[in-house]
């Protein structure tokens, strides 16, 4: 019979129970046993709703306390030496050191798992690492998955995307440790297969990418070795099609391939005609990272295709890849626009349309004929509703000039005039944009929202807390201020409130990394600005000090791929609207006196496709989406933008073709490592290569930062060079960001002094 499955479901519970425990068990306020119990509950209520649903296999270890690569480190014992692991199971203080460091210990890298805005822990490896079962998380998940009668099917990495994806610290080939690490997976399938699981998913989107020889030769060598070990093995792969990877996908000694449908649109007759006799076919028919309503009509037609090639016992439903990326229930969303909202499913729905397009498989169309009217009604009323299609926004866009996408003047020239302007010192310090969300701004927020603080008692509390964060950075020097955004709850979802063509939700929340969640405002049609969505907060910090004040915008590509996007038209279009838009706003802060404009991008890697001969055309909008929403400026006006945990070798000259004046990344997690591609590339523009890694509690020493800069005086001119945080600083607390930030302005002091008179800023 065709089964209805699923690959991951999020982790975070449904009112965000994860993020209280984590958070509470960090700050010592509870055990190491409630937070474990906490877990168990948040598993336990996947489980029974998937099973309610009706799938009959249901992911087990998908469930982590901050990711499941780091879960696949601890699992193979592949823990840095610097962490002194003493060889046992790998415990929640080795475990949360890793993710996030400790008072003594910097934390593992961390970067974006693919084209997703999830980031994964680097795994980190040296070619005389031995590896060994370091923990039981997925065998005590199994048995209390089993004890609630579960059709348990355990979720591992697969071991060529487990190396591909980590970092050989000694500069080895991470692949060439596969003949170490197999026995390891032997291991795991064998306890596996003794506890019960008759099917074990290997996650390998590696596959979906352009594989070189070793990881091809990688692949083989892997499955065969594990071919008969233990459970039946799936190889899941998603995100992108399988294309020339088709012939080795199929060639692999597995029982079952999954394939994403939705990303990989127009493969299945491809996939079809290689898949060998036997091998059973997942098909990633419901879209497990965007929030669209499922076609049923149109899942049913490709379904039926596979059936009728395959046989219905050699087809599976499932969603494009994990449900992780999805919020979790539609169903708590009250107050949403009624009409949008019939548009959407979050996880918990989606696990319904699995079923339901399984059910009619099986049964006839005729056993979800309801299910299939109201499917058939929502995809009409999309495709025709006045609400998504604004006349306006078409005509300026059929309007846009190539001249509208270029500055005035050429860098040097517009670097020159800005020094004069800005007048700044060597080593310049600002930071990224936010400072901590105290308990008082979110109680500030909270009160607006639900009506017991008006709109002017609310702006009060807002100003106040943006004269103390300026007082503070006139205190202790920073050169270029920020406001710190306490009237901001995210850096996309403020925006997507107030622009036209997007709606948001209550409880849309989906792990970004670790505990901190985002939740996605939803582009449902054509993108407008009404009104200045910036400019009062910003002219007010700058009223307050005569030293320059940043504006501070999420740049279009990041307001694209950090939303749940419309499906109905080319991603382009719709991020050259929000271009469009975000550039009225930056000529407003121009005209408001704001003489330095950030338009983050941290994205830009991100959106990056995943096959090499799809990235010139993504690179040439992306690109000039930005230009668009910052070329208005004159050419004193100085346009910063901001780029963290990403790799930017494939991607530099298109990073030079941005045009910013100044760009800040991420590179103290990496010390310093990232700056490879500014340096190879010989960057002409200034930089800030971040030396305090806020996504760490620790408190960095002034000498720890004067050495990354050092790192980066030895590799780029001093002249280009800024100083700043890896990243905003909204998700640590004051305690930490006073002494970090303190030093950090003490160390550009001590390297002003290493490098007189090598700055062509002045003094």
């Amino acid at each position: 019979m065709v089964l209805a499955t699923n690959l991951g479901f999020p982790r975070i519970g449904a009112k965000r129970e994860l993020k209280k425990a984590t958070e509470s068990y960090w700050k010592g306020e509870i055990s190491e046993e409630d937070l474990l119990a906490a877990g168990r509950e948040i598993r336990r209520t996947n489980w029974l709703m998937q099973k309610e649903a009706g799938l009959s296999h249901i992911p087990v270890g998908d469930f982590s306390f901050y990711d499941i690569m780091l879960d696949m480190s601890a699992l193979l014992g592949a823990v840095p030496d610097r962490y002194h692991w003493n060889g046992g199971p790998v415990g929640l203080d080795v475990y949360f050191s890793m993710a996030r460091g400790n008072s003594k210990l910097t934390a593992m890298e961390m970067t974006k798992w693919f084209d997703t805005n999830y980031h994964y822990i680097v795994p980190e490896f040296e070619q005389s690492h031995s590896f060994k079962l370091s923990s039981r998380k997925i065998f005590d998940e199994m048995e209390e998955a089993k004890a609630l009668g579960i059709p348990a099917r355990p979720v591992l990495i697969g071991p060529v995307t487990f190396l591909s994806m980590g970092k050989a610290k000694d500069g080895s080939d991470p692949l060439a440790l596969l003949p170490q690490l197999l026995p390891v997976y032997k291991e795991i399938l064998e306890k596996l297969k003794s506890q019960g699981a008759e099917w074990v998913q290997m996650d390998e989107p590696m596959l979906a990418l352009d594989l070189s020889e070793s990881q091809k030769e990688g692949l083989k060598t892997a499955y065969a070795a594990l071919h008969g070990i233990g459970p039946k093995i799936l190889v899941a792969t998603y995100f992108e099609g399988l294309r020339d990877n088709l012939p080795l996908a199929a060639s692999l000694p597995v029982e079952a391939l999954h394939i994403d449908l939705r990303r990989g649109a127009g493969q299945l007759d491809s996939v079809l005609g290689a898949l060998p006799e036997g091998m059973i076919l997942s098909l990633g028919l419901v879209d497990g990272r965007n929030i669209w309503r499922n076609n049923l009509r149109a899942s049913l037609d490709l379904a039926k295709k596979a059936v009728a090639k395959l046989g219905s016992d050699r087809v599976w439903i499932a969603p494009s890849c994990s449900l992780l990326h999805s919020p979790i229930d539609l169903d708590r969303e009250t107050v949403m626009d009624p009409q949008l909202k019939s548009w959407l499913a979050f996880a918990k729905q989606k696990l319904f349309e699995i079923s339901w397009i399984a059910t009619a498989l099986e049964r006839g169309e005729a056993a979800i004929a309801n299910e299939l009217v109201t499917s058939d009604a929502v995809v009409k009323d999309r495709a025709t509703s006045p609400r998504i299609h604004n006349p306006e926004v078409k005509k300026r866009m059929d309007s846009l000039l190539p001249s509208m996408m270029e500055r005035k003047s050429l860098f040097k020239m517009r670097q020159v005039i800005q020094q004069e302007s800005l007048a700044l010192p060597k080593f310049p310090t600002t930071t990224i944009g936010s400072f901590p969300q105290t308990a008082t701004i979110r109680e500030a927020r909270a009160a607006f929202k639900k009506g017991t603080l008006d709109l002017a008692g609310y702006t009060a509390a807002m100003k106040e807390e943006i004269a103390e964060v300026v007082r503070f950075q006139e205190e202790i020097g920073i050169d270029v201020l920020v406001h710190g955004e306490p009237e901001r709850n995210d850096m996309v979802e403020y925006f997507g409130e107030q622009l036209a063509g997007y709606t948001f939700s209550q409880n849309g929340w989906v792990q970004s990394y670790g505990s901190r969640y985002v939740k996605p405002p939803i582009i449902f049609g054509d993108v407008s600005r009404p009104r200045p969505m910036t400019v009062e907060w910003s002219s007010y910090a700058q009223s307050l000090t005569s030293l320059p004040m940043k504006g501070m915008l999420t740049g279009p590509i990041t307001m694209l791929f950090w939303s749940f996007v419309r499906d109905d038209q080319p991603k382009s279009d719709t991020c050259y609207q929000i271009a469009l838009a975000l550039r009225d706003e930056v000529l407003d802060l121009e005209a408001a006196g704001i003489r330095v404009i950030q338009i983050d991008e941290p994205a830009i890697r991100e959106g990056l496709p995943l096959r090499k001969d799809n990235w010139e055309t993504y690179l040439k909008w992306a690109v000039n989406s930005f230009r668009l929403s910052a070329a208005g400026v004159r050419d004193e006006t100085q346009i910063h933008t901001h780029m963290c945990y990403a790799e930017f070798n494939d991607i530099i000259h298109s990073i030079g073709d941005m045009d910013a004046d100044v760009i800040s990344i991420e590179t103290s997690r990496s010390q310093m490592e990232l700056l490879e591609a500014f340096v190879n590339y010989k960057y002409p523009n200034e930089i800030g290569p971040g030396v305090y890694d806020i996504h760490s509690p620790r408190v960095p020493e002034t000498h720890e930062m004067l050495v990354l800069l050092e790192k980066a005086a030895m590799v780029l001119d001093p002249s280009q060079i800024w100083v700043n945080p890896d990243c905003g600083l909204k998700t640590r607390a004051w305690a930490e960001v006073k002494p970090a930030l303190t030093n950090m302005v003490e160390a550009a002091k001590l390297v002003r002094g290493l490098y007189p008179g090598t700055s062509y800023h002045s003094s």
